[in-house]
């Protein structure tokens, strides 16, 4: 099966591209290629994309922003098709999903990833499980040192490398990541980089051993247990929530130490709520973590690099994208043990 369809002239008229036509439905639909980029844009080869738990979401129609249908994927590595703003044909670029406006308040003051008029690739507009994509220039990054499939895992590390940085975590700090998924696991590899006492925290004992044996977290917790037991008495100095529950991010609360930060990572619909008394009582920070910005990505890129991120271990499967289809329903439905499908292009 060809991805794309190519003009006399070379370039790709159209092209399959991966496609939630409806909740529970997945398919590989033609549509026009993005032959040319408006100024400031680059077109770009897509070479692999991650799949992640918003993919899962969209495709049960639990996505809380989203228009069907849509052309979904987001965690994208890629080449430059040609010269121009800056790149060289062939240049292998992980891509930024996250299109700000440049004009809001938080761009301005330098959060882009959490722009007022923000535009997610694969969320808010077609996304890159496709052959040919265009993105503003500055959202590529030099994949200098990386391979497809690494470059195609750097943003959603980025997500745990931000709520890291956001958490002003310090050496030594007893940390709690609950939620063992792809995102946890990212946002806990980061916390132990930057020194911390890492615990993890899950409903599945099976995530929890995967944690144990292919990343080497020895202090797991299955939720339900009593860990506030011991030298853990006090709580932790850090929480990340990882886990999409507003049910756990509530349960959160009291394993919180005296002068903590609890992050949450994850979004969800719910309210949430706590007790006014305890939290002020231990003076704790609630942190929101929302996507990620350049100064993460070149994080990501640099621990890869330096061999600090085993992505061999994070890679479960690379999926090609004419047969992804008969894939991602059966991803969807069991995901207990798998960290990242990459598709490849």
């Amino acid at each position: 099966m060809k991805t794309s369809l190519i003009s006399p002239q070379g370039k790709s008229e159209t092209m399959l591209s991966g496609t939630v036509v409806k909740p529970g439905e997945f398919a590989l639909e033609p549509r026009p290629a993005a032959i040319e980029a408006p100024e400031g844009w680059v077109l770009i080869d897509i070479e692999a994309v991650g799949i992640c738990g918003t993919d899962y979401h969209i495709l049960e129609g639990k996505h809380p922003y989203l228009k069907y249908p849509r052309v979904i994927g987001h965690e994208l590595s890629a080449r430059v098709c040609e010269d121009g703003s800056g790149w060289r044909a062939g240049d292998l670029v992980v891509v930024n999903p996250y299109i700000s406006c440049g004009e809001c308040r938080a761009c301005r003051r330098g959060k882009p990833n959490c722009c007022s008029n923000i535009e997610v690739l694969g969320v808010h507009r077609d996304g890159g499980l496709c052959a040919q994509l265009a993105v503003p220039a500055t959202n590529l990054y030099a994949a200098n040192g990386l391979s497809s499939l690494q470059a195609a895992m750097v943003e959603f590390l980025a997500i745990g490398a931000h709520a890291v940085r956001r958490s002003g975590i310090q050496k030594g700090d007893r940390t709690l990541v609950t939620g063992a998924g792809p995102i946890g696991l990212g946002t806990a590899l980061f916390a132990r980089l930057a020194g911390a006492d890492v615990h993890l925290l899950d409903l599945s004992p099976a995530r929890l051993e995967q944690a144990h044996r292919l990343f080497g977290f020895s202090k797991t917790h299955k939720v339900g247990s009593a860990i506030l037991a011991g030298d853990l008495v006090d709580g932790f100095d850090v929480i990340f929530d990882a886990t999409g529950s507003a049910k756990a991010i509530e349960s959160g609360f009291q394993l919180l130490a005296h002068g903590s930060s609890y992050v949450l990572v994850s979004v969800v619909k719910d309210d949430i709520c706590f007790n006014d008394a305890e939290f002020h009582k231990r003076e704790t920070r609630i942190i929101g973590s929302r996507n990620a910005t350049a100064e993460d990505f070149q994080h990501v890129m640099a621990a890869i690099r330096d061999g600090k991120i085993d992505t061999d271990a994070l890679c479960s499967q690379t999926i090609p994208l004419e047969d992804f289809a008969e894939h991602f329903p059966r991803l969807a439905q069991d995901r207990e043990t798998l960290i990242k499908a990459i598709v490849t292009l």
